[in-house]
């Protein structure tokens, strides 16, 4: 597997939304949807604000593979389970916090409930 490059930790890290799609359930392309992403230390992070019920998440899911395009990134991803490490997840929660408060409590706290915590997973190159 390979890493994502400094400069595109920096622009996908730092951007409010990047561009999101996982193939269908029967492999088709999904159209890409707009999600809030965060960093910590070298890993890039997504969570479903609809839980397992969004439509990326379940082809996410299924085929462990999609796309992202933000800040003049567009890379083929794998995507990772993060397991229920308390430690990883309360740090993401902080984040989701501190980049994304401004939008209100509303949007953040659907974030960060447990229901989008299941969701979680990391961003790797592929």
């Amino acid at each position: 597997m390979t890493s994502w490059t400094t400069d595109q930790l920096d622009r996908i890290g730092d951007a409010d939304e990047l561009q999101i799609s996982a193939p269908r359930s029967d492999g088709r392309p999904r159209r890409p949807v707009p999600i809030w992403v965060v960093r910590h230390g070298d890993g890039l992070y997504v969570r479903s604000y609809r839980g397992a019920s969004g439509g990326w998440y379940r082809g996410a899911q299924l085929h462990h593979e999609g796309r992202i395009s933000v800040g003049g990134v567009d890379a083929e991803v794998a995507f990772t389970e993060v397991l229920e490490d308390d430690a990883v997840q309360d740090h993401l929660d902080a984040v989701y916090r501190s980049k994304y408060g401004r939008y209100g409590p509303g949007y953040v706290d659907a974030m960060v409930a447990p229901q989008a915590r299941a969701t979680t997973l990391r961003l790797d190159p592929r």
